[in-house]
C-alpha cells in the first residue's frame, strides 16, 4: 500500500482544495491529511483561521475525499511524518514551509508539488477575505 501525506490549513473548503485532495489521491492508496494547528497558522500566516482546528478536521472528514485526518504536532512538525511513515508527501503549489527539513529528515520519501487550480479564484486567502467580508455584511444587516 502506498501511503500519501498532505499538509494544510484547509480552513474554508473550496473547489481548489477538492482538486488538491483528488490529485494527492492519485499518488497512492491511502491519503492522510495533516491539518495545521491554530497556533501554527497564526505563526506562519499571521492571522487566525476562520474555523478552529477541530472544525477544520470535522469539515474535512465530512467530505469523504480523504482516508484519514489528523492534527499536526504543536512542537516538532515532523512527528506526524515519523508516525505515519508515508511513501509520498504531496505539497500544494504555494507551500514553502519546512520543505528543506522534510528532505533532510526523510531523504527516502518522495516529495511532490501539485499544480495550482485557478489560484486567482480559489486561493484560500481570497476565500477567507470573502468569508470575513460576508460575515461582516450579514452582521450589519
Amino acid at each position: 500500500m502506498t501511503k500519501v501525506m498532505l499538509f494544510g490549513t484547509f480552513d474554508i473548503l473550496h473547489p481548489g482544495h477538492e482538486y488538491v485532495f483528488k490529485q494527492a489521491r492519485r499518488y497512492g492508496d491511502h491519503l492522510t491529511v495533516v491539518i495545521a494547528r491554530d497556533a501554527t497558522v497564526l505563526k506562519i500566516k499571521k492571522h487566525c483561521p476562520v474555523n478552529s482546528e477541530k472544525e477544520r478536521v470535522k469539515n474535512l472528514k465530512k467530505t469523504g475525499l480523504v482516508n484519514k485526518v489528523v492534527l499536526g504536532n504543536l512542537g516538532d512538525k515532523l512527528v506526524v511524518v515519523k508516525k505515519a511513515k508515508p511513501n509520498i508527501i504531496v505539497l500544494g503549489y504555494d507551500q514553502n514551509n519546512f520543505i528543506d527539513e522534510l528532505r533532510a529528515e526523510f531523504p527516502k520519501i518522495k516529495i511532490v508539488r501539485l499544480k495550482s487550480y485557478y489560484p486567482k479564484k480559489y486561493k484560500s486567502s481570497l476565500m477567507t477575505n470573502y468569508e470575513k467580508n460576508s460575515a461582516t455584511h450579514r452582521h450589519h444587516q
